[in-house]
């Protein structure tokens, strides 16, 4: 009967070659671990939200998404002049979902550049408190945010409350300061509890409104900040407060109302009876 020659060496070879392999991924050799865990990362951050102005970027912020920047940087005042980059475009196409405002000039490219993959959304821009709960309800829909949505939906009624009441508080005389307002600034005339006694815009006053809306005597001028055109009723002796829609760089939309609302506080308590 012939002897058979066991394999000895090489079995122990493949056993040492297996031990050296499980060694090195202990020691990092496989990407896998790390891998995953960026994906994890990815995951609890959330979808990748592009926005095309900070007023969406902030609307998303508030409805939950954690992944968001803004194109139109927040230290232009009125957005839609801004002219896009490549790279403006390029980011949009590395988005999960892409915030657009209807009347922005450059949402048709943004949405082409968005592709199929991307999820186009628009959004509507409007600081009343029924349309921005609105709009932060309908992005935590889309965004898989619903309880972090409602919970900032909270925040803001009770903040809004709060300021309104404040503001208030400064009525010169004690009575509903009466005022004129841009027509995308009426959300500051509603928080003040302001009487309106006549609006204007988007377009510059003509003669004949300037003539008109004097005639009504306003005491305040709620302006547009991010679409003035300067004084709106020179030689009326209303006071001008310039109204800012947009968040800052900080993507704070409680910001806005805040500031808006001490404008207000500091021009009625100044005005006297």
């Amino acid at each position: 009967m012939a002897h058979v020659r066991v394999p000895f060496r090489p079995v122990a070879a493949a056993t040492a070659l297996s031990a050296g392999l499980a060694l090195l991924t202990g020691c990092g050799g496989d990407d896998s671990g790390k891998a995953g865990a960026e994906a994890e990362k990815a995951d609890k951050q959330g979808p990748v939200v592009v926005a095309t102005s900070s007023w969406e970027a902030a609307l998303a912020k508030a409805a939950g998404a954690k992944n968001v920047t803004s194109i139109v940087p927040a230290s232009i005042k009125h957005a839609p002049d801004y002219d896009l980059k490549p790279s403006d475009l390029t980011a949009v196409a590395d988005a999960d979902y892409v915030l657009y405002a209807s009347f922005e000039p450059f949402a048709g490219r943004i949405k082409d550049a968005a592709g199929s993959k991307a999820k186009a959304v628009e959004v509507n821009l409007d600081n009343t408190p029924e349309k921005t709960k609105a709009e932060v309800t309908k992005l935590g829909k889309a965004f898989g945010t619903e309880q972090a949505a409602a919970k900032w939906n909270a925040t803001f009624t009770a903040e809004w409350d709060s300021l309104a009441k404040k503001v208030k508080g400064t009525w010169p005389g004690g009575k509903a300061p009466v005022v004129a307002s841009q027509m995308f600034t009426t959300w500051a005339a509603k928080l003040a509890g302001a009487k309106v006694v006549g609006t204007y815009g988007p377009e510059a006053v003509t003669p004949a409104q300037l003539s008109a809306l004097s005639a009504k005597k306003p005491k305040f001028v709620l302006e547009n900040e991010n679409m003035s055109t300067g004084t709106v009723l020179p030689g009326s002796g209303a006071k001008q407060l310039n109204i800012v829609n947009y968040p800052g760089a900080d993507l704070d939309l409680l910001g806005v109302y805040r500031k808006a609302a001490g404008q207000m506080e500091k021009a009625f308590s100044g005005a006297g009876s």
